[in-house]
């Protein structure tokens, strides 16, 4: 259970520094009216307390802006826009609207991001995946705008939580593959955290199935058809015998099965190819994609609801939600 706090002000900076709100004001607007040592001992209390300035304090601001943002690792994936979508249709139905921004996949841009969007004080603030950066982690607990943490999951968020678990799913996935006869697995994946929980908890099945090794090709994030290619062809090189791949994104698994058509590898005779996202071509491709199924819609719903009711002040009873995902078996397994 969690209620509305109140945010880190001037006064309390002031306080932990020893030295009066206007001192601390002068630090943050004419820092050389200060002395050297006052001017540290403020600048050592802000960091301290993760004290972000208030960019709308000046008055300006009589009500609440009515505002929340969304910040995003890429907006030229699909694999967010369902939830995005739905998180806009859903803040638009409660009288909110959605900024987005994009963090792209760089802890430090997103540390930097969120100040500046912590400044210009929105009702809510909703983070694609846990919060990267431990100084952006800081600025958001000290800010005590309403946060949601989604696209993963953690049992110590920052405020609420609505997501699902990448070791279940990778884990899921190796189980899926062994039940159905395939020994020598590979991984065609991007490189970002969450990738990265996917692929270990994999290859930990794999290991206690045991199954040989697993092979994995890396490649940067955001995912493209070209990097689903080159991944596939990697692993074929590297291990001929590989029979199934799972693949971090759709667009990923469809360049592989662009690829295997290439190389003349029947999909799923030979080899057998899964995406994640269940984006909308999927059920189109040829052959039709097998892909880890996660309800998008749904938690850009949840999670308009939660900001909205810590926004206005209504106590939110489970702030943590784990939604949970499902493998659609289509063709290409």
């Amino acid at each position: 259970m969690t209620s509305p706090v109140r945010p880190s002000t001037v006064q309390d900076v002031a306080r932990v520094a020893g030295v009066s709100a206007m001192t601390v004001s002068r630090a943050l607007n004419a820092p050389d009216k200060l002395t050297p040592e006052t001017l540290k001992r403020v600048r050592e209390a802000i960091e301290q307390m993760g004290y972000v300035p208030n960019a709308m304090a000046s008055g300006l601001r009589l009500s609440r802006a009515r505002l929340v943002a969304a910040m995003l690792p890429t907006l030229v994936g699909p694999v967010f826009q369902e939830m995005i979508q739905s998180l806009d249709s859903a803040l638009n139905r409660l009288g909110y609207q959605l900024m987005v921004g994009c963090t792209g996949y760089d802890a430090a841009h997103e540390a930097e991001l969120l100040r500046t969007v912590i400044q210009r004080r929105p009702d809510g603030i909703i983070m694609t995946g846990i919060t990267a950066s431990e100084d952006g982690r800081r600025a958001l607990l000290a800010s005590r705008i309403p946060v949601v943490e989604t696209w993963d999951y953690t049992d110590a968020p920052i405020d609420m939580l609505v997501g699902f678990s990448h070791v279940a799913i990778g884990t899921a996935v190796a189980d899926y593959f062994a039940s159905r006869g395939h020994r020598q697995l590979g991984i065609v994946s991007g490189n970002d955290a969450r990738a990265q929980a996917r692929i270990q908890a994999f290859k930990a099945r794999a290991g206690e199935l045991g199954l040989p090794p697993v092979t994995v090709s890396l490649t940067a994030s955001p995912s493209t058809l070209g990097a689903g290619r080159q991944g596939l062809a990697d692993i074929l090189m590297r291990a001929p015998a590989t029979s199934a791949v799972f693949c971090s994104s759709d667009t990923l698994a469809l360049g592989a099965l662009i690829e295997a058509q290439h190389k003349g590898v029947d999909v799923p005779g030979t080899l057998a190819v899964m995406g994640l996202g269940d984006q909308e071509f999927a059920k189109d491709a040829p052959p039709a994609l097998t892909t880890v199924r996660v309800d998008g819609t749904r938690i850009g719903q949840l999670a308009a609801e939660l900001i909205v009711s810590r926004a206005e002040g209504r106590t939110v009873d489970q702030p943590r939600i784990d939604i949970g995902f499902s493998i659609v078996t289509r063709s290409s397994t």
